[in-house]
């Protein structure tokens, strides 16, 4: 059930959305159902998915120990109810926890605090609220007051405010660590938490230092993706954009930590948080740059021992180009802010990034391009272009295959199409879940609803059949 508005997005943006979701290909079905799907999944992208997804690190623990162990956290948590843990069937490191909600019983106070929109988002996947991300609170907020949070979908709040009257969606309540004074002192180093949500309407784990050297928070898809790359041991894989490191230690776990794994990124501190995540769990294979990735060939064929970027032709086993994206797939969403040219700027550097990416690939390695977006252009026709472009390029099927097929509306073919996985939240209905529902759930049904009710996500899978040193194709 909605308990939340569609997700708010400028009108040229949601006109574009939905000529991608009612074109001409899709209409020529029903065109009245296309409007109605897109509109369900705009809806989608406000709430937070059904579950909340955990890797295992595998390299350092057995699912099983880490299961129980987190029933026992979960237990410390929320210990009136009985959260069940749920072991996925066709990807063995990855655990399941139901979000429970929307919970509709909860007493709004008084007191109020108002967030912003990414840390209202935070907050509907189990996050408590840190002092940065207030925005408001009441006047008369004390340490210790029970506090409604409210979300500030629109960005009309002041910072400092002592009221606001505009758009805020309820998010439920909390504890206020601070006072509103403390709050607003002004003091930079006040960066803990501000208020422990108690009552939230939606209902999930913290996990803020739980098991940290076991478990990654991971969305499904992000996960499914490592495993249809299905790196080996004693390969040599490259992840292009791989910050913060999740997909990374992934792989390294997948490849029992034999092998090399090369991660780049741009953004130093971003590289910082990659090394820091890989020394968390234990992974010696992984080699962290701050590189940009389109620069990442190199263009004399000197090799240098160092191992540092940029790379001979021609030199991974595998390669995951996780790309940059206009990140419309990602839930909760209530706002985006971005202007059209912002959501559809980012075609030409992915473009730029699979070239590199082709050329550094061995004949017969595998090339798995992802996105966390919705749109045409930066899935379906990026891979309709691919295979285009560089004609050493084969689609593969994928395994596992969680989510459903294409959409078509770039020329690929049925069985192109079917050889996709493109996560669309919106093909089953929001959920109310509760503890009686639970009870009565097949755990089938559940795995059913987590491979469907996700983030919005994209997954493409390549092999390169034949050298490209002979001659490099136009770009």
């Amino acid at each position: 059930m909605s308990v939340f508005p569609k997700v708010s997005l400028r009108p040229e943006v949601e006109n574009y959305l939905k000529e991608i979701f009612t074109n001409q290909e899709i209409v020529s079905l029903s065109k009245q159902e296309a409007e109605e799907k897109f509109e369900t999944l705009l809806n989608h992208l406000a709430h937070p998915p059904s579950f909340t997804t955990v890797r295992v690190n595998t390299h350092l623990a057995a699912v099983q120990h880490v299961k129980n162990l987190l029933l026992d956290e979960l237990q410390k948590q929320f210990s009136e109810l009985n959260i069940p843990v749920i072991e996925h069937p066709d990807l063995p490191d990855i655990l399941l926890i139901p979000v429970i909600g929307p919970r509709k019983d909860i007493k709004k106070q008084q007191c109020e605090a108002i967030v912003g929109a990414q840390c209202g988002n935070a907050v509907l996947r189990g996050a408590h609220i840190y002092v940065p991300g207030i925005v408001s609170a009441s006047k008369f907020m004390k340490v210790g007051d029970v506090v409604s949070v409210y979300s500030d979908i629109k960005g009309k709040c002041k910072k400092g405010a002592k009221e606001f009257d505009g758009e805020k969606i309820f998010l439920g309540n909390g504890i206020s660590e601070l006072s509103r004074k403390e709050i607003f002192n002004g003091l930079p180093e006040l960066k803990g938490i501000g208020i422990r949500m108690t009552e939230p309407i939606y209902l999930s784990p913290s996990f803020d230092n739980v098991l940290p050297s076991y478990l990654f928070l991971q969305n499904l898809p992000s996960a499914v993706v490592t495993h249809v790359l299905n790196p080996q041991p004693g390969e040599k894989i490259l992840d292009m954009c791989a910050a913060p490191g999740g997909k990374t230690t992934h792989i390294a776990s997948l490849m029992h930590d034999q092998g090399e794994v090369i991660a780049l990124d741009k953004i130093s501190n971003k590289v910082e948080k990659i090394k820091q995540n890989a020394l968390l769990l234990g992974l010696n294979s992984i080699k962290a740059f701050c590189f940009d990735g389109t620069k990442a060939l190199k263009l004399d064929m000197t090799k240098d021992p160092s191992g540092a970027p940029p790379f001979l032709p021609e030199s991974f086993d595998r390669i995951l180009l996780d790309a940059p994206c206009s990140g419309m797939g990602q839930r909760p969403n209530m706002a985006c802010t971005w202007t059209l040219k912002e959501v559809t700027s980012y075609q030409p550097l992915q473009r730029k990034l699979f070239t590199v990416a082709v050329q550094l690939l061995k004949p017969g390695g595998v090339l798995v391009y992802s996105t966390c977006t919705i749109t045409l252009a930066e899935n379906e026709e990026q891979v309709a272009w691919a295979l285009k472009t560089y004609p050493c390029l084969q689609l593969q099927p994928q395994e596992p295959q969680v989510g459903g097929e294409g959409m078509v509306g770039a020329g690929l073919s049925l069985e192109q199409l079917r050889h996709l996985q493109r996560f669309d939240p919106s093909v089953v209905p929001l959920q109310d879940i509760d503890i009686d529902s639970l009870r009565d759930a097949k755990t089938e049904d559940m795995i059913r609803l987590a491979n469907k009710d996700c983030i919005g996500f994209f997954i493409a899978k390549f092999v390169k059949c034949r050298s490209t040193l002979e001659k490099n194709p136009q770009k």
